[in-house]
């Protein structure tokens, strides 16, 4: 049996998980999310726990089995507490605000970056150098950092760019000046 997939998904009060046909559709309060369930994987909910069985022992399967746990096990953290990944503005001039459902954002380019925030992410700016991206669906928070980061990731010089909040950048020391031969 796969590791992950033999165990069982604990379910919290207030969340509901229910068996559709290719997904499990878990809710709690507004919050939703699908997870899909691949083929020959099949879920059964007791009471507190939903436990995944596979019908076939091989490789692929094994590894299908632990993939549908771990998304459920995200699905219902996602509806319980949420997912969030912190960024980092660094440099002279580089800020972000945002209004209705867009991030705007000043990176050193002759132009602002404009980005619209998807529907079930919300993003927070903390003394305009910080942000707080937030939301259901685990895969999604993740992407939308990544896709922030992306404008500018930071360089290794002066650090300058969009960073995580836990990220380390290796600075590269700079040009050496010449010296006086004589």
């Amino acid at each position: 049996m796969s590791r992950i997939g033999k165990k069982p998904v604990r379910i919290p009060k207030g969340v509901t998980v229910k068996v559709e046909r290719g997904s499990l559709h878990v809710s709690a309060g507004k919050a939703e999310i699908r997870t899909p369930l691949p083929d020959g994987i099949s879920a059964k909910v007791d009471a507190a726990e939903v436990v995944l069985t596979r019908d076939q022992d091989t490789q692929a399967k094994r590894a299908l089995h632990g993939l549908a746990r771990a998304l459920l096990a995200n699905g219902v953290e996602g509806v319980t507490t949420g997912f969030t990944r912190e960024l980092d503005i660094v440099g002279i001039g580089y800020r972000a605000q945002v209004a209705g459902n867009k991030l705007s954002l000043s990176l050193g380019f002759s132009h602002p970056v404009e980005y619209t925030i998807p529907e079930g992410i919300e993003i927070r700016v903390d003394k305009l150098t910080h942000l707080v991206v937030k939301g259901v669906d685990r895969q999604q928070v993740g992407q939308v950092a990544a896709n922030l980061r992306g404008f500018r990731p930071p360089e290794p010089y002066k650090g300058k760019g969009v960073k995580y909040t836990e990220e380390v950048i290796r600075r590269k020391a700079g040009k050496v000046g010449k010296t006086a031969s004589a």
